[in-house]
């Protein structure tokens, strides 16, 4: 991949940063992007630069503001001058129970899983085209089986898996347009969602009796940008057979 310039949303920590770190062990470089991880995202630009200069940078951005999504593409180009692809990664993530659903929870989890990535998407789609790009979702094995208890986030991420269909029809032949879907992968911060218990009956309901780590995502979206280039409108669950068990 050496040469590619690729832009991750949520780059700075926990999967982000494994996917940004894979695309650079490929050769990619890298616009980072963060929303409020600037500490984070610094340190890791800072380690891959050591690596191979100027290789990594950084920008700071609240998906949900629209208007502002452009702007990312632009210092993309700006800096490195051209975008070969986009992983939208950056996602919120909290239960809904039936009953304390109100619009706040609808406009995050609406707009961090579902909205910003089409619009960026979209902003994306002109440079893309002219590189014969890809774009890259981070979906979830619960759009197809909605989690309990989690009923935006479970409809954000439908919304999301039908996006990546229906933009592999649309920016079809010049743009590829995939999502990868965990299962059980690193664990929320804290026990606010999965308490210890809850987290050994999922780790039980995995055939392969463990649960994901980061890198198991990043490895399967740097194949779906570097390796597979007649593989568009697919969504590749990677959660160590647990869709199969559910």
């Amino acid at each position: 991949m050496q040469g590619k310039v690729v832009l991750v949303t949520g780059g700075a920590k926990r999967i982000g940063a494994a996917i940004v770190r894979q695309l650079h062990a490929a050769g990619a470089n890298v616009m980072l992007h963060y929303r409020s991880a600037h500490t984070e995202a610094r340190a890791l630009a800072a380690e891959l630069n050591l690596q191979r200069p100027n290789s990594v940078a950084i920008t700071q951005a609240d998906l949900l503001n629209i208007a502002g999504l452009p702007v990312l593409v632009q210092q993309t180009l700006a800096h490195f001058g051209r975008l070969d692809a986009l992983v939208n990664n950056a996602s919120s993530f909290f239960p809904t129970p039936v009953g304390d659903i109100d619009e706040h929870n609808w406009l995050d989890l609406m707009g961090s899983n579902l909205k910003a990535p089409l619009f960026l998407a979209q902003a994306a789609a002109p440079e893309l085209k002219k590189q014969n790009g890809c774009i890259v979702s981070i979906a979830d094995i619960h759009a197809e089986r909605p989690m309990k208890g989690h009923v935006v986030y479970s409809i954000a991420k439908a919304g999301l898996v039908a996006m990546t269909r229906s933009l592999a029809r649309e920016l079809a032949p010049e743009v590829r347009v995939n999502a990868v879907a965990p299962g059980a992968n690193i664990w929320p911060d804290g026990e606010s969602v999965f308490d210890e218990l809850a987290r050994q009956r999922i780790a039980g309901t995995i055939p392969l009796k463990r649960v994901g780590e980061p890198d198991d995502l990043a490895r399967t979206i740097v194949f779906l940008i570097k390796d597979a280039p007649y593989i568009t409108g697919q969504v590749i669950n990677v959660d160590g057979g647990r869709s199969v068990y559910l």
